[in-house]
C-alpha cells in the first residue's frame, strides 16, 4: 500500500533563459506548488494515507505549459492559474474525477 492515495508533483524546473527552451518555473509553477500546498491542507487533504504536494525536478514536458502530475493515476496537467490549479485539487485530488479539459 503507498503512503499516500495521491501524490501531486509539480514541476518546477528553471532554466535558464539564454537556452531557448520553455521551463514551468518562469510561468509561476513554484507560486502555484505552494498554493496547491496550503489548498490540500485547507481542505483537510493533507498527511500519510491522504496526500503530499511536492515540488519536481524537470517533467520534460514544459514546452505543453506549466505542467503537474497526480499518481497513482499517472494523469497528467497543465494549468494557467491558481482556478485551474483549484479545479484538479477539488476535482481530482478530492474527489477522484479527472479534468479533461486541463489534461495533457
Amino acid at each position: 500500500m503507498s503512503y499516500y492515495a495521491r501524490h501531486v508533483f509539480f514541476c518546477c524546473n528553471q532554466r535558464d533563459p539564454a537556452s531557448g527552451r520553455s521551463c514551468c518555473n518562469a510561468r509561476g509553477a513554484s507560486e502555484m506548488r505552494e498554493y496547491a500546498k496550503q489548498r490540500v491542507k485547507a481542505l483537510g487533504l493533507d498527511g500519510p494515507g491522504k496526500v503530499r504536494v511536492n515540488q519536481a525536478g524537470c517533467l520534460d514536458r514544459c514546452e505543453e505549459g506549466p505542467c503537474l502530475v497526480v499518481y497513482p493515476e499517472a494523469v497528467w496537467y497543465t494549468y494557467v492559474d491558481r482556478a485551474d490549479v483549484e479545479e484538479i485539487l477539488v476535482e481530482h485530488v478530492q474527489h477522484g474525477r479527472v479534468v479533461e479539459r486541463l489534461r495533457i
